[in-house]
């Protein structure tokens, strides 16, 4: 694990970047986050990542269903545009065109099986940087239930996302404590937000997925607006982002 480490930095510095040190890392990337507003203006971009190993069948079914909520709810506001980001099997990991429609999108989902395997979040990471580099992002969306990879690492790359003004929202099916630590981190990290969840509270992913999709189409103006309408995911979601007001 260290010469992972080692080889990241030794790759930076070949890049020309700076390489902070360990101690001053997190600290520097959550300084500068803290400074980076939610994007809005960004063409209703939104990434929605999806940990697709075994365990996540149920949740996956279930976001087939969800989606096509999401484009309705954010085509109130302005429309939204969705890549689905993926992991799976054994070192399988996928990103999408932009789906402009909840059907193209549901299409292709239902195409998809689980398959047993690692968490490969960093890749994911990986995937929304490079997307983040060449347009804008309103947001990044991750559903998922453990973490198996080293959190420094996925830290590390949630800091870019940051500094790019791209905020994760993190949905987490049940309370696994290593998962619960990263998770939190890297919402906090992008000025973004955490949320657990479990198997029987899936009417109220939905709702949170609905205010993230209204939150990339609108930007806060539209998600506080959906949240005087009575929408219960926008409350939560302000909640945690502290924005009340702007």
């Amino acid at each position: 694990m260290a010469k992972t480490r080692n080889d990241a930095k030794e790759a930076l510095v070949r890049q020309g970047a700076d390489v902070p040190s360990a101690a001053s890392e997190i600290s520097e990337f959550l300084q500068k986050a803290g400074e980076i507003e939610p994007q809005a203006g960004s063409d209703g971009r939104l990434i929605f990542a999806l940990d697709a190993t075994m365990s996540r069948q149920p949740t996956w079914d279930r976001a087939c269903q969800i989606q096509g909520e999401m484009f309705r709810e954010a085509g109130n506001v302005g429309g939204v545009k969705i890549k689905l980001v993926y992991f799976r099997g054994f070192g399988e990991c996928r990103a999408s065109r932009w789906f402009e429609s909840g059907e193209a999108l549901a299409q292709a989902m239902s195409r998809i099986t689980c398959q047993g395997g690692h968490t490969q979040i960093r890749k994911v990471l990986s995937a929304a940087l490079s997307a983040a580099q060449k347009e804008k992002i309103a947001a990044l969306v991750y559903v998922g239930d453990c973490m198996e990879e080293d959190v420094d690492l996925l830290c590390d790359r949630a800091g870019q996302l940051g500094l790019l003004g791209v905020p994760m929202f993190l949905f987490q099916e049940g309370r696994d404590s290593v998962a619960e630590r990263a998770f939190r981190e890297m919402a906090r990290l992008t000025n973004g937000a955490y949320c657990p969840f479990d198997s029987g509270s899936a009417q109220q992913l939905a709702e949170l997925l609905k205010a993230v999709a209204v939150f990339a189409s609108g930007g806060r103006k539209a998600l506080q607006a959906l949240e005087k309408r009575g929408g219960q995911g926008a409350r939560l979601l302000l909640q945690q982002l502290g924005t009340k007001g702007n």
